[in-house]
């Protein structure tokens, strides 16, 4: 089980890089997540085509998975809760609605799903490779490293 949260797959300076995107990703989510935790069932509003309890989730995962990414705690967790809003958004949004991959400042000027792929994409980095030596799952988690030899 603990091999699940925390193995350590990068060395000291991958872990620098993705203690950066964490940071960075993190507090976006946060702010993005932060008016729908207020109402999160219904952040929608009342014709949403969402059950209230999937706006719940969705809610929780971008607030306190921004949070948790930000600490790197149960990293792995909270990318998977990321990456299931951005493949709903891609699915029922953006693609649906033929949004363009990069946003077009030329009429008719319509919505991208660029950013939704780039948090996609950042969510599956954290999922395989994990949060990193600079993180909450690596001090809980990492297997205690045996005494070195008496010389």
């Amino acid at each position: 089980m603990r091999h699940m949260f925390y193995c350590d797959t990068v060395g000291w300076i991958g872990s620098v890089g993705l203690l950066l995107l964490r940071l960075v990703m993190g507090a976006a989510f946060v702010l993005h997540g932060w008016g729908k935790i207020q109402n999160p069932l219904a952040w929608m509003g009342p014709e949403a085509p969402v059950p209230a309890i999937l706006q719940a989730l969705a809610a929780a995962a971008e607030f306190g998975g921004g949070m948790a990414l930000i600490v790197g705690l149960l990293t792995r967790l909270a990318s998977l809760g990321i990456l299931s809003n951005m493949v709903v958004a891609l699915a029922m949004v953006h693609i649906p609605h033929g949004d363009p991959f990069v946003f077009m400042s030329k009429p008719p000027i319509k919505p991208s799903y660029e950013l939704a792929a780039v948090y996609l994409a950042c969510a599956v980095v954290f999922l395989l490779l994990g949060p990193g030596r600079l993180s909450a799952d690596a001090l809980l988690f990492r297997k205690a490293e045996p005494p070195a030899a008496a010389q």
